[in-house]
């Protein structure tokens, strides 16, 4: 069974309300419809009708959020590559993704993210003969780096991350920092919102150009802005939706994507 999709429809409701400061009477009354219908809709009745009703006010894709809603929303189909590999696990009462990228001639490799257990990736390391050369954290949040402390340990390799944000012993960086692994080139955008200094790292190199993106791009969603919703918008139109429609998605959470699939369906994007 694939990795299922981080949001609903009502997550995104919620993240885009959320987001843009708008009070469900304030929802109600710019969407035209009573107050009761807004509740209901927060509480997950989700309604065709309301969501083409709400959806512009918060300046989401009606018709992509509806495709959400009645679950015909499908992942993308990304065929496997040789050099990728994803890393699912459970951290608390989420699951949360890490990634490994290698040259598949010099076998040497980099490591995106811990996740909440390193385990399989380590195995994986050593059964291909990989040697690991970079750490490249996408943000902070504990969820990404419960395992770094083993993960460095294990490899010996140096550990990168925004220089807006912090973890123990972790070097930092800035935005256009790039990093050379075998024949992998990899370049730090900075693609802040969600975090302070979340990095997506854009990895050319291996069969298809590959953009790890941390929370700021899920598939058919995004990570809440907590630091700011408008910089969570701009920097994913900017820095992510603007790389060539084949580029495989490596989100924080949730299934890969394309950006193509996430420019044409993903309702805060889409259209």
């Amino acid at each position: 069974m694939g990795i299922p999709l981080e949001d609903t429809a009502a997550d995104i409701l919620s993240k885009a309300q959320r987001g843009l400061g708008i009070s469900d009477s304030q929802l109600a009354e710019q969407a035209g419809i009573d107050a009761e219908r807004v509740r209901r809709l927060r509480d997950g009745h989700l309604d065709s009708e309301i969501i083409s009703a709400v959806a512009p006010v918060l300046r989401l894709d009606g018709p992509a959020l509806i495709k959400l809603a009645e679950n015909r929303w499908e992942p993308a189909d990304v065929e496997p590559i040789d050099g990728l590999a994803q890393y699912n696990t459970v951290y608390a009462d989420m699951t949360v993704n890490a990634y490994l990228l290698w040259d598949p001639a010099s076998r040497e490799a980099v490591v995106f993210d811990t996740g909440a257990d390193c385990s399989e990736m380590l195995d994986r390391i050593k059964r291909e003969r990989l040697t690991v050369k970079l750490i490249l954290l996408t943000h902070s949040h504990p969820d990404h780096v419960a395992d770094l402390s083993r993960l460095r340990k294990e490899t010996g390799a140096p550990a990168y991350i925004s220089r807006r944000e912090s973890a123990n012993d972790v070097a930092g960086i800035d935005e256009g920092e790039r990093f050379k692994c075998g024949a992998l080139r990899i370049e730090a955008r900075l693609t802040s919102g969600h975090s302070a200094g979340g990095i997506t790292f854009v990895v050319e190199g291996l069969s298809s150009l590959v953009a790890v993106v941390g929370d700021s791009l899920f598939a058919g969603s995004m990570g809440g802005g907590a630091v700011s919703y408008e910089d969570a918008l701009q920097n994913n139109l900017q820095k992510i939706l603007t790389l060539p429609d084949e580029t495989i998605v490596c989100p924080g959470h949730g299934p890969l994507t394309t950006v193509g699939k996430e420019k044409r369906e993903n309702p805060f994007f889409a259209g």
